[in-house]
């Protein structure tokens, strides 16, 4: 059963200097096409199930004109809604103002995410980002006055960042009191601005030095740390995110969107020439048993509680110690094992990557399906 959506708007008015996202400059023209690809895509493709989560991502979605921001709307109330619904719609600080934010929370908009990743303009330059502390808080203050349910995404490890730095930002986060915190550390993926520049990214011991002052920092300051890198006020977990870590169905619409039905996970065409001219679908694979019981662990493993050993056994008809020989992984201290969930240690969170290899590396069963 599908019960989430996620919509990709790939268009900036500029772009950061280390986005590998699906994006290009805004173009009117190339926008109002777009979209019109999009209602076709959806119509196509939706099947009119009950939605719990929506969330409309970039790229810049606030970018968009206001005709062509009321005619993405529009075409957005195709979804069904369930009544407990989750909506969430990504916004750059500068786009807010009081006629977006009446538009959004008048056509059921119900969560807002802003970009934000540092208040620190010193860094301006090297990330390619308008960054203007004052008004940032500004947009986020005007932004609560219509939405309690509001995320900024918080950026570290930035070249020559340092711990203090890091401290400011988290001291104004925490004075704006916002019920939601995604955490990135910088990586210099292929193909960015940074790469070019030939940026190096910050050393790992400055990095886990940066990630558990992010974790006890918030954490001490009302934030419960429910995956790897999102931090929420009681009850408010991002629906959406948690479709994905719980390996759930969901469709993924418009260019660079990705999406898992039926066992089938697709990627979308990342060129919007291409999605322009009906050419949506660039991949698509269905999935093994064995590689759906990989995939469950390696996202439920971003989970701080982890697997839930039940909810396993019911998915895929197998206990997960038969599937898995992870009991040396409990040994060594790396994981924890209760009546109901496996999860990574605390004080091993910062290389979960590395356990996460290592525990699908265990797998027992590849000769046997």
């Amino acid at each position: 059963m599908i019960k989430s959506c996620y919509i990709h708007i790939p268009f900036c008015k500029k772009i950061c200097s280390y986005c590998d996202f699906c994006k290009n400059y805004y173009n009117e023209l190339v926008v109002d096409n777009y979209l019109d690809n999009l209602k076709k895509e959806i119509s196509k493709n939706y099947k009119n199930e009950v939605l719990d989560t929506l969330y409309i991502g970039g790229g810049t979605p606030s970018s968009l004109s206001s005709k062509n921001l009321n005619k993405l709307i529009y075409i957005l109330k195709t979804f069904k809604l369930n009544q407990d619904y989750e909506y969430t719609f990504e916004c750059n600080y500068e786009d807010i103002n009081e006629e977006l934010l009446d538009l959004l929370k008048n056509n059921k908009v119900n969560r807002i995410s802003i970009g934000i990743q540092t208040f620190n303009d010193k860094f301006s330059k090297v990330l390619n980002r308008d960054i203007n502390k004052k008004e940032m808080i500004e947009k986020i203050n005007l932004t609560k006055k219509y939405f309690s349910n509001i995320n900024i995404d918080l950026m570290y490890a930035l070249p020559g960042e340092s711990i203090n730095d890091l401290k400011m930002d988290l001291e104004i986060i925490k004075k704006l009191d916002v019920t939601h915190i995604s955490t990135y550390a910088l990586i210099i993926e292929d193909h960015t601005n940074l790469k070019l520049q030939n940026i190096k990214e910050t050393e790992d011991d400055i990095q886990n030095k940066m990630y558990y002052l992010i974790v006890d920092y918030l954490k001490n300051n009302g934030y419960n740390h429910y995956e790897l890198s999102n931090f929420a006020k009681e009850n408010y977990e991002s629906r959406h995110n948690l479709t994905y870590w719980n390996n759930d169905n969901y469709y993924g619409f418009g260019a660079g969107a990705s999406g898992f039905i039926d066992n089938i996970r697709y990627d979308n065409t990342k060129s919007v020439f291409k999605y322009n001219y009906g050419k949506t679908g660039v991949y698509e694979e269905k999935l093994s048993l064995n590689e759906l019981m990989k995939d469950e662990v390696m996202l439920s493993l971003r989970k701080i509680n982890g697997i839930n050993k039940n909810a396993f056994y019911k998915k895929y008809n197998v206990l997960l110690e038969d599937a898995f020989d992870y009991k040396k992984l409990i040994r060594n201290n790396f994981l924890t094992e209760t009546s109901k969930n496996v999860y990574i240690n605390e004080n091993e969170l910062f290389v979960s990557n590395e356990i996460i290899i290592m525990f699908l590396n265990s797998y027992l069963l590849e000769q046997k399906r």
